[in-house]
C-alpha cells in the first residue's frame, strides 16, 4: 500500500498533515527515516512507524494455479479468476498481475497491491516468467539456438532472448520448459509459430521468485511470509 494513503487512512490527516510529517522526519520504514510518500510498504513485511505509531496495512495476496477455461478479468459471461476464490476472499480492490489466455493454465497472483502488481510486469524489472508446454513437433538444439538468440515474430517484432529446455521429445510432440523476461500478447504462442511449431498445452509455473508447486489445479493459497520477503525487492 502506498504510505502516504496508509498514513491518511490510518491516523485520519489531512494531506497537508501528511506531508508535514514527512518534513519533521517523523515516518520510519525498517528504522529508517523515508521521505517518498507513495513508497510501497506492507506490515507484514516492513515496520511501518509514523510519530511512533505502528502502522498495519491489510493487502492480499493469492497464488492461483489457474485452470483452463477462466478468463483474467474481473467480469466476463465465462468463468473468471475471481470465481475461484471463496465469497468471504473475494475483494473489489483484488486485481491479477498480468493475464494468462483462457486455455493457460499456472501460476497467477491476485493481489489488492496495484503497485506491487504495476512493479512486478515492469520490463526493467526483469521479472522472469517460466512456463512448461507440449509443443506439436519435434523441438531441436536449433529451436534452442534461436530462442537463445531472440525470436523475431511473423510480421518483424523481436523477443529478448529466452532459455528454451527441452524436457522430451519425439517425433509428433516435444515437452519444453520455456524462460522468459517479458509478456508481450500471446508471446509463447507466438514464440513457436515464428519456428514452425505449435503449441498445444501451456501452462505457467513461475514467476519471479513465485512458483506453483504441487497447488492442485483450479486451487489458490495466500503467499507465505516467506515468499513476500522474496518479494521485498519489488516493493519502491
Amino acid at each position: 500500500m502506498r504510505l502516504d494513503k496508509l498514513i491518511e487512512r490510518q491516523l485520519q490527516t489531512s494531506r497537508k498533515q501528511m506531508k508535514r510529517l514527512f518534513l519533521m522526519g517523523k515516518v520510519q520504514v525498517d528504522g529508517e527515516t523515508v521521505y517518498q510518500e507513495n513508497k510501497n510498504v506492507d506490515s507484514s513485511i516492513h515496520t511501518i512507524q509514523v510519530d511512533n505509531q505502528t502502522l498495519l496495512t491489510d493487502d492480499r495476496y493469492y497464488l492461483l494455479n489457474k485452470p483452463s477455461g477462466v478468463v483474467t478479468a474481473n467480469q466476463d459471461r465465462l468463468p473468471t479468476v475471481f470465481n475461484q476464490l471463496r465469497v468471504e476472499d473475494r475483494r473489489v480492490d483484488l486485481s491479477a498481475v498480468g493475464r494468462l489466455d483462457r486455455d493457460t493454465e499456472g501460476l497467477l497472483l491476485l493481489t489488492s497491491n496495484g503497485q506491487l502488481g504495476y512493479d512486478l510486469l515492469q520490463p526493467k524489472k526483469k521479472v522472469t516468467k517460466v512456463y512448461e508446454a507440449i509443443i506439436n513437433a519435434e523441438v531441436t538444439a536449433e529451436d534452442v539456438t534461436l530462442f537463445g538468440e531472440g525470436i523475431t515474430f511473423h510480421g518483424g517484432e523481436s523477443c529478448q532472448p529466452a532459455k528454451l529446455e527441452i524436457l522430451s521429445r519425439k517425433l509428433e510432440e516435444s515437452y519444453v520448459r520455456l524462460t522468459i523476461r517479458e509478456g508481450k500478447y500471446h508471446q509463447v504462442k507466438k514464440m513457436f509459430l515464428a519456428t514452425g511449431k505449435k503449441v498445444i498445452y501451456l501452462r505457467r509455473v513461475a514467476m519471479g521468485p513465485l512458483t506453483l508447486g504441487e497447488l492442485p489445479t483450479g486451487t489458490y493459497r495466500p503467499l507465505t511470509q516467506e515468499e513476500l520477503l522474496q518479494l521485498k525487492p519489488y516493493f519502491r
